[in-house]
């Protein structure tokens, strides 16, 4: 029987890695909070720690589907939209929801990274991996989150360090 998947996000590599066991099966680049790492609430930050996908949504969305309060609206991406609508925050593609589960660290109070709405989703193509820029999320290319959404189950284990 095959070990369960765990996530690995490194913020100082800005790099999500796919272990089953002690094998790294996938490695992505990603993007993280512009403000660094950090729990608190409003931080714009990256929470540290343990955490789980707590829900997987957007399964069967077309590419670029844009989400707003985890629904699609209806709208699909496209090159430009970035630059008539500068301050949105895009959430394409799918969306693995984290929940912290570390009481008083990033679950619960002001520091519960599901509270936050910190997602792993995807991103406008058009947004650099491999450095930081997000609202605290972590943001991937959409053909990437694809294939990281199909291989994890709600409970992976996610482990977001520095």
């Amino acid at each position: 029987m095959n070990s369960p998947l765990k996530l690995d996000i490194s913020l100082s590599k800005q790099t999500l890695s796919v272990f089953q066991g002690i094998e790294k099966v996938k490695h992505y680049s990603i993007s993280t909070g512009l403000n660094g790492h950090g729990q608190q609430n409003d931080s714009g930050c990256t929470p540290l720690g343990k955490h789980c996908i707590r829900a997987r949504i957007g399964d069967n969305q077309p590419i670029n589907t844009v989400f707003v309060g985890r629904r699609p609206t209806g709208e699909i991406y496209k090159k430009g939209m970035r630059a008539e609508q500068p301050h949105r925050d895009w959430i394409l593609t799918r969306i693995l929801w984290l929940s912290g589960c570390e009481p008083g660290f990033n679950r619960l109070g002001s520091v519960d990274t599901m509270r936050r709405y910190i997602y792993i989703h995807g991103a406008p193509e058009e947004v650099r991996m491999g450095g930081v820029g997000s609202k605290g999320c972590i943001r991937m290319r959409n053909n990437d989150l694809i294939e990281l959404f199909n291989m994890v189950a709600p409970q992976t284990e996610v482990n977001i360090r520095v």
